[in-house]
């Protein structure tokens, strides 16, 4: 059953990608990435990737607009371009090149992402104009 009502909302779908890209997006330039809930809503709904800011003016019901922070259990610091350089340089073991810290760098990454996938939670907290309400999250993917 469609609602204008958001607190009918059981169960938020989210693949693991869009919380990736989502989190990834804004350690990178806060570019504002949410996890969009579109009207209708109904029981189970599906929370996809959102740059906030960029559409017009909603109508009403608006959609509601999770921060994926909200889909992790910890978040952890999104590794920096310049820190793997330190790592890099500080390794006795290894000589620095660009290459090698560009392979590095890719490595620190993919091992956050990993770390984000594992700690995907199976419930979270959303708001909505009535409050704050507890979902079940279904991760897709």
């Amino acid at each position: 059953m469609e609602s204008d009502d958001p607190t009918v909302v059981c169960v938020l779908a989210v693949t693991a990608e869009d919380v990736l890209t989502a989190l990834e997006a804004n350690a990178r330039r806060n570019a504002g990435a949410v996890l969009r809930v579109t009207p209708p809503f109904s029981g189970r709904m599906r929370a996809r990737l959102h740059l906030e800011g960029t559409e017009r003016e909603y109508e009403d019901p608006p959609p509601l607009h999770v921060p994926p922070e909200r889909f992790v259990r910890t978040v952890p610091p999104f590794p920096t371009p310049d820190e793997t350089a330190d790592e890099l340089r500080s390794d006795p073991s290894a000589t620095y090149s660009r290459a090698r810290h560009r392979e590095r760098h890719e490595n620190a990454v993919e091992v956050w992402r990993e770390r984000i996938r594992e700690s995907l939670l199976e419930e979270t907290t959303i708001r909505t104009p009535a409050g704050a309400r507890t979902v079940r999250v279904a991760v897709l993917g």
